[in-house]
């Protein structure tokens, strides 16, 4: 009888006169390693040299006498020359069911299970973990570091499951679940954007302040590329006051605690920050008088306290974004004879042009202007192609895939208008981009543009047209499947 190994089912079977019998048991990973010592002919003191593992340690965790450490396990997997996590399914078993577990030997399992993509020992150790909820606590730790480190998809399992470990608790750590699955879920769909932004909104007053703030800034930036600017003048007046008081304490106290969370930026940052937003906010709403009188206050940064390089580069920035929204509300408000200073001030900085061609489109289609020579000169940014991580950050990456969308629809408007038979095109480029994201509000306009321009439409583009309606058609039914299933 000759016993073999199964090196992808992880299971331990023989050969009786040639034949392959069925696998035996799951087995341990000692066994397996005995099995391998016992087919390569080696010793335990060969092994012992090959893995960098001590002898006796070797000894004692093939007798059972000690258990496999995660250090352990990487030298005996990368010694018998398999795959990092090919022993990760048993370990789950090897430290739960057979031997007692230990925080020492998981919480380095789980971080280097979520290193290499093992989501279903991630979910496997959580599960087993939280039968005793005294392990919530360090799951919640283990959660953050991975956050940090960009390690979303395990992170989201850990936040969830230690979410639902503290459901019945009115604490900050459930709170701050809520608001980490907020910033994971926030994608390119819109529709779960506000799924997702209403959802954490419940939990927003929980969190400690300084969390408070950057949740603030978070949840506005969500509702900017929604077009709901009602909420968002809500979301940055509540900003405002929260980073005033906190600001002021902190003033008036000689030293800061040293325990006390800090905030991704600066205290008097939100403050300008907050102003800027219900400046664009005013604008958005067409109260221009007022949208520059929000201007004047971020351009002045006289009462910062703090004098360093941090402050002065802050400072500079807003001023910059003063200078170029004083001229854009002036544009947007019909003063035609500043638009040529805007499109100058524009044109030395190819990271404001996309935002720039945009609003002038809405003020031509508002005030029936002809802007063919700007959209000539600024050809190359049609379509926007800017790295968006170096955009301003009012301009994230939700917010730049919205307006983009809405771009294409004001242009597509312009050329209509202009009985230029291209808007076709952009009309079409517009309703996929709008697809994509799920921006009901713009598929609404592009179908009533597509409409009222049919006749312009060649049989390519009709037929395009067709199939991204039954696009829509097909997504909207499929989500309304999916919602009645949470019913």
């Amino acid at each position: 009888m000759t016993y073999y190994y199964n090196y992808k089912r992880n299971y331990i079977g023989f050969q009786l006169g040639g034949v392959c019998v069925v696998p035996i048991t799951r087995t341990m990973i000692r066994d397996l390693l005995a099995l391998h010592l016992s087919q390569k002919g080696m010793s335990i003191h060969q092994f012992s040299i090959q893995s960098g593992i001590n002898s006796g340690t070797l000894s004692r965790i093939l007798s059972g006498h000690q258990p496999i450490a995660m250090n352990h396990l990487e030298r005996i997997t990368k010694a018998m020359d398999l795959p990092e996590d090919h022993f990760y399914s048993l370990y789950v078993d090897e430290c739960f069911f057979f031997s007692s577990p230990t925080w020492r030997r998981l919480r380095p399992f789980l971080v280097r299970s979520a290193e290499l993509g093992r989501l279903d020992c991630v979910e496997q150790v959580v599960q087993n973990l939280l039968e005793n909820l005294v392990y919530a606590p360090m799951l919640f730790e283990v959660a953050e570091g991975l956050f940090q480190e960009g390690l979303w998809q395990a992170a989201e399992l850990l936040y969830k499951n230690v979410s639902v470990s503290e459901k019945y608790q009115n604490s900050e750590r459930l709170a701050l679940c809520q608001y980490r699955l907020f910033r994971i879920a926030i994608g390119d769909d819109q529709a779960r954007n506000l799924q997702a932004a209403h959802l954490f909104e419940c939990y927003l007053d929980r969190l400690d302040e300084a969390d408070q703030l950057d949740g603030l800034k978070h949840l506005a930036h969500v509702y900017v590329s929604l077009n709901k600017w009602h909420k968002v003048g809500e979301l940055a007046k509540q900003m405002q006051q929260v980073a005033t008081l906190r600001y002021n304490l902190q003033r008036q106290s000689d030293r800061r605690e040293s325990n006390e969370k800090k905030t991704e930026k600066p205290l008097y940052f939100y403050i300008l920050y907050a102003q800027l937003i219900r400046s664009a906010v005013c604008k958005e709403l067409g109260d221009y008088n007022s949208a520059l009188n929000w201007i004047s206050l971020y351009m002045d940064g006289n009462w910062i306290q703090e004098d360093n390089e941090e402050v002065k580069r802050n400072v500079a920035q807003f001023q910059e974004w003063g200078t170029a929204n004083r001229l854009l509300y002036q544009v947007l408000g019909g003063q035609s004879e500043v638009l040529s200073a805007y499109v100058e001030y524009i044109s030395h900085r190819p990271d404001e042009i996309f935002i720039g061609i945009y609003n002038i489109i809405l003020s031509a289609n508002r005030y029936d202007w002809n802007v063919d020579s700007i959209l000539e000169r600024f050809a190359a940014y049609i379509p926007y192609r800017t790295n968006l991580e170096e955009y301003g950050i009012l301009h994230n990456k939700q917010v730049i895939a919205s307006q983009y969308s809405r771009f294409l629809a004001e242009i597509a408007t312009y050329y209509l208008h202009n009985k230029r038979k291209e808007g076709v095109i952009f009309i079409l480029q517009s309703m996929e981009s709008s697809a994509r994201i799920n921006d009901e509000s713009n598929i609404i306009k592009c179908v009533d543009l597509f409409e009222q321009h049919r006749h312009l439409a060649d049989e390519e583009e009709k037929e395009q047209y067709k199939l991204l309606v039954r696009e829509v058609q097909d997504s909207h039914e499929k989500k309304i499947v999916q919602a009645s299933s949470f019913l």
